[in-house]
């Protein structure tokens, strides 16, 4: 029996890894001689980095970047040595980490005010450690500045009417006359980005970065109107000078802009977020002579098969014919389109009436997806006797 474990985070309860180490030990009490291989797996959204890094055998860095309001954080990104997989050194970034909305208390929020200069400074901090490869999820940002605070740090001109750098946050691009390339970190043209983006929005316009997520960013409707004009501006100015820029490109919306910044500025690609994780970690290598396949998420419901890991393993398992089941802290109803993805059967992993609490506890949730991964293989392997 080979079992390959490629399983999201239940988040707040179980990363990836220990979700998949849990998994592990249900099979190992079936199947005593398994080969069991555990696969890191996020959908490039909040755990992403920690995930590839931690399973890929990288290490993790912390660095101290300006954070949203311009006060100091500490960032933790990942670093993946040149390898097989890698042939050049490779750093995992959750823009989140510098520019989250997280880090900003809801009373706090305006993105007027708030920047990405400390998603530049990460970027930076990993150039300087020898990183030529980058991929970046761009989910969860406090931002709306068009990603003119990370271009900054990066060394860019983002300067008003006398020569000097503009303001932090979208009010910046209130003031944005010109741009100057002059001083950019000279390592930056020789670094790809692949940038985990799920959304589709436009830079500007109704279905624009400041008309669909200023709200949640503390935007009122007239910071709204305002940010898309002084948007659209910096996109022209953006365009005179650089070929990519297109204000008009999906995902250039997102997290505020920054899918513009990275595809006018950088040498980077917007794709699916777990299009880029499967790839990155080669799970397809590791599912062609398995048995079986063992995928989940936290919740499996009607949005799972809207991109998210487990359909993507799911997809990867069937192009080789593999049966898949999957594991899940809770199932909702709708969770039934799952089955039409890939995904043979699965399992909510709760044994009893508990509060939300105890459910998340990470010592109940591993031992819940242990006992229930034994009882689906012990299913199995009588199945296989017949």
């Amino acid at each position: 029996m080979k079992a390959v474990i490629a399983i999201d985070s239940l988040k707040g309860s179980l990363t990836s890894l220990e979700a998949g180490e849990a998994i592990k030990k249900g099979i190992m009490k079936v199947y005593k001689e398994a080969e069991v291989v555990i696969r890191p797996v996020a959908d490039g959204g909040e755990g992403t980095a920690v995930a590839l890094t931690l399973g890929m055998n990288g290490k993790l860095e912390k660095v101290k970047v300006t954070g949203p309001l311009g006060k100091e954080v500490e960032a933790e990104y990942g670093i993946l040595e040149p390898s097989e997989t890698h042939k050049v050194k490779t750093a995992i970034i959750e823009i989140s980490a510098a520019a989250g909305i997280t880090l900003v208390d809801e009373k706090d929020r305006n993105p007027l005010e708030t920047t990405t200069y400390g998603v530049g400074e990460m970027i930076k901090d990993a150039i300087a450690k020898g990183c030529r490869h980058f991929i970046v999820g761009i989910g969860g940002s406090a931002t709306n500045d068009g990603g003119i605070g990370m271009l900054q740090a990066l060394g860019f001109g983002i300067l008003d009417k006398n020569g000097k750098q503009v303001a932090f946050g979208a009010r910046g691009l209130s003031e944005l006359e010109t741009i100057s390339d002059e001083f950019v970190l000279p390592e930056l043209k020789n670094c790809t980005f692949r940038i985990a983006c799920d959304v589709t929005n436009t830079l500007c316009g109704e279905q624009g970065a400041s008309a669909i997520y200023g709200p949640q960013k503390g935007a009122t409707p007239t910071m709204i109107m305002q940010m898309d004009k002084w948007l659209a501006n910096y996109a022209a100015l953006s365009g005179e000078k650089y070929p990519n820029a297109n204000m008009n490109q999906a995902g250039t919306g997102a997290a505020g802009g920054m899918g513009f910044a990275f595809l006018t500025y950088t040498n980077a690609v917007l794709e699916s977020g777990i299009k880029i994780v499967l790839e990155e970690t080669e799970l397809e290598k590791y599912v062609k002579d398995a048995d079986i396949v063992v995928t989940g998420e936290g919740r499996l419901d009607g949005q799972t098969v809207m991109g998210k890991a487990p359909v993507g393993v799911a997809a990867i398992a069937k192009k080789y014919g593999k049966k898949v089941i999957a594991f899940s802290g809770c199932v909702t109803e709708d969770a039934i389109a799952c089955n039409e993805h890939g995904i043979d059967a699965f399992f909510p992993i709760l044994r009893e009436v508990v509060s939300l609490s105890e459910a998340m506890d990470t010592k109940n949730a591993a031992k819940n997806m242990a006992a229930t991964a034994e009882q689906a293989f012990r299913l199995i392997r009588l199945m296989n006797k017949k």
